[in-house]
């Protein structure tokens, strides 16, 4: 039985595919109007700071889906 050995790290291609994962997560998660102070809009900040830590984590730079303050897309 052949082993294969596991690679340290994504390829560029599934760094390309978790991008476009992440950005339509990103999406569901900006997308409905909640209150500030629900519980379900606090859920929802604490899995959308993860998601931008993880794009950071695997990428090295911000998420190039996020717009800030109305600027567009960080570059």
């Amino acid at each position: 039985m052949a082993r294969t050995k596991l690679s340290k790290q994504l390829s560029q291609a599934e760094i390309e595919r978790f991008l476009a994962e992440a950005e339509r997560l990103h999406q569901s998660i900006v997308q409905p109007l909640l209150s500030p102070t629900s519980n379900h809009y606090r859920a929802l900040q604490r899995t959308h700071q993860a998601l931008l830590k993880t794009v950071k984590d695997i990428t090295g730079k911000d998420a190039p889906f996020i717009r800030w303050f109305g600027t567009g897309p960080v570059n």
